[in-house]
């Protein structure tokens, strides 16, 4: 669709928007370590559930297509993953908010332009471009492994998006429809362009569209314009189904449920997820000791890790991993609640919505609830990339924490404590709503 002369320089005043510097108004203290123990433990349960199926899948790997992986390879690479994902999270938890919030625009488009030389890579098939079941989503970096463009576009959009509607919420023309919706619809279906229709990804997709909904929500979209949006997208995503034989077949699967033929292979993998979460029973079969992870479950370390967990840890393990995002996602919630400048909310709320998609659509999909969708379990599959941004992520709302306010001066005006004050405070603000 051509995009008119108007609304083009829109779209270019959206992405040039400078970004003020946040005020100084509310004093550093103490940021929330809770969310440095849950994703800490979320990360030490991967490592975990690597060092247990590693070398079963190196044996795969090896008897199937010959290649010479070591029992230790897929721990030592999450591992890896692991440490550079802590970098990035001291790195996001360091460089000040508002120089990451004027990069907003910068982050967007470095995101986009590396979809675009991916999907240009993947159609002249240059080696950089790896393949994986017919679509192309990664960088072959060869020795250093892979890179995934998608979670940086999806990195650049959480910044973006909750600089500009922040910026938009406070002149109070979050529900413009020229200057604010046509904007932001437009760069959103460029990133859903290169992520769901190049890199065949409705995963990441669903996960991109969680965040823009998940800010949309908390900006304050007006109910009327925030359902026909939804329908926007609903009817959208209907479409992109139909036009995906692939998809098709899943959504047909999960209609069929049980009455699902044994050698229909489209049900393959959530045949055998269920079998894994079903044989763990309450305590689990052990580290060690999973079959499914032989062979039998497709993407055993990826998105089907979940299921691997239930079998080697059980119900209790499964009830951890569970207990342990619903805290993390908690704390999120809670940043939310005691941050007063609404871009900075929104930020939180776009990894909310963020990490609160992977979780739900990995595990609603192991065990039947919904269609199988490829999405990974945050922190936990294989696969540096995705961890490495959702620890960034989470570094920056670490980083935040530091600047909230106790609930109850949120009412005040500008009656909360201030970079003026002089009394002493070593607890996060919302540790107690006590007012003063």
């Amino acid at each position: 669709m051509a995009i008119g002369g108007r609304q083009s320089q829109i779209v270019l005043d959206a992405l040039r928007t400078p970004m003020q510097a946040v005020s100084g108004t509310v004093r550093r203290h103490r940021p929330d370590y809770l969310i440095v123990l849950y994703m800490g433990l979320l990360m030490l349960f991967g490592l975990i559930i690597m060092y247990a199926i590693g070398p079963q899948r190196a044996n795969v790997l090896n008897n199937s297509y010959g290649s010479n992986y070591s029992d230790t390879y897929f721990f030592v690479k999450q591992l890896i993953s692991l440490l550079l994902s802590l970098g990035a999270f001291v790195l996001m938890a360091i460089i000040p908010f508002a120089w990451t919030l004027k990069k907003g625009s910068a982050l967007l488009v470095i995101g986009i332009i590396a979809c675009a030389v991916l999907a240009v890579a993947g159609w002249l098939h240059l080696g950089i471009a790896q393949e994986s079941l017919g679509a192309n989503r990664w960088f072959n970096l060869g020795p250093l492994g892979s890179l995934q463009p998608a979670e940086i576009l999806k990195f650049g959009m959480l910044v973006f998006v909750a600089g500009f509607l922040g910026t938009k919420a406070k002149q109070g023309k979050v529900n413009d429809v020229q200057g604010t919706l046509i904007p932001l619809a437009i760069i959103t279906a460029i990133a859903m362009l290169f992520i769901i229709v190049i890199e065949k990804d409705m995963g990441t997709g669903i996960a991109l569209t969680s965040i823009i909904v998940t800010m949309l929500f908390i900006a304050g979209v007006q109910k009327k314009i925030g359902i026909t949006l939804l329908g926007v997208a609903v009817l959208a995503g209907i479409v992109l189904i139909i036009i995906a034989p692939h998809r098709l077949d899943r959504i047909t699967t999960f209609v069929q449920g049980d009455n699902t033929s044994s050698s229909d292979s489209s049900s393959y993998q959530i045949e055998h997820a269920k079998m894994a979460i079903g044989s763990g029973g309450v305590f689990g079969v052990g580290i060690g000791n999973s079959v499914q992870a032989t062979g039998y479950l497709p993407e055993a370390i990826n998105d089907s890790v979940f299921a691997i967990m239930g079998e080697t840890f059980g119900f209790v393990g499964l009830v951890a991993i569970l207990a342990l995002f619903i805290g993390l996602l908690m704390r999120l919630l809670q940043v939310l609640d005691h941050l007063i400048d609404m871009r900075l909310k929104l930020l939180v709320a776009g990894v909310f919505g963020w990490l609160g998609a992977h979780v739900i659509l990995n595990i609603a999909s192991m065990i039947g609830l919904i269609p199988l969708t490829g999405i990974t379990l945050p922190l936990l599959s294989f696969g540096g990339t995705s961890m490495i941004f959702i620890a960034a992520a989470l570094g920056l709302i670490f980083q935040l924490s530091r600047y909230t306010v106790h609930s109850s001066r949120l009412t005040e005006g500008s009656s909360y404590e201030d970079t003026r004050s002089r009394r002493g405070l070593g607890r996060t603000r919302y540790a107690s709503r006590r007012s003063s």
